[in-house]
């Protein structure tokens, strides 16, 4: 996890982007927002960046691969696990089954998607907050670097 990098959104309803687009840029936070539509776009991002996301906010139902299988390759995967990227389901799939899958595929949050733009903003706030205060193994030197 980079408290700078990148907020990656994997969403494919156009409408929930743009109004995910509308609550980043309400909020400011610093943190460049990078949509995908599907988890194999999303995955071919992250294989082949050298940048280290913040964090990524998954729907469940995408097409092509799915929140879960997504979630399961990123988990398995030696290089993508050494990132330590908060893996998080942002989602209106709200099911005591899918939230037992997500917590067996050790997500960090299930969180579903409010009704109103206040209820949104309100959300993105206390996760990218939370996040921001967390201590990751790959970034101990800033705290080691703070404690001298």
């Amino acid at each position: 996890m980079d408290k700078n990098g990148p907020v990656i959104v994997i969403e494919d309803d156009l409408d929930d982007q743009e109004l995910l687009t509308q609550v980043f840029k309400s909020l400011g936070y610093p943190n460049e927002v990078i949509f995908f539509n599907d988890g194999e776009a999303a995955l071919a991002y992250l294989n082949r960046s050298e940048t280290i996301p913040f964090l990524i906010l998954s729907d469940i139902n995408l097409p092509k691969l799915n929140g879960f299988e997504l979630r399961e390759k990123l988990k398995t995967d030696a290089a993508l696990r050494l990132k330590c990227i908060p893996y998080l389901f942002f989602s209106s799939a709200l099911n005591q089954k899918s939230v037992i899958d997500a917590y067996s595929l050790s997500v960090q949050g299930f969180f579903v998607k409010p009704n109103t733009m206040a209820e949104i903003e309100r959300t993105i706030k206390s996760i990218i907050e939370y996040w921001k205060l967390c201590a990751a193994p790959n970034d101990f030197s800033t705290y080691v670097n703070v404690a001298r």
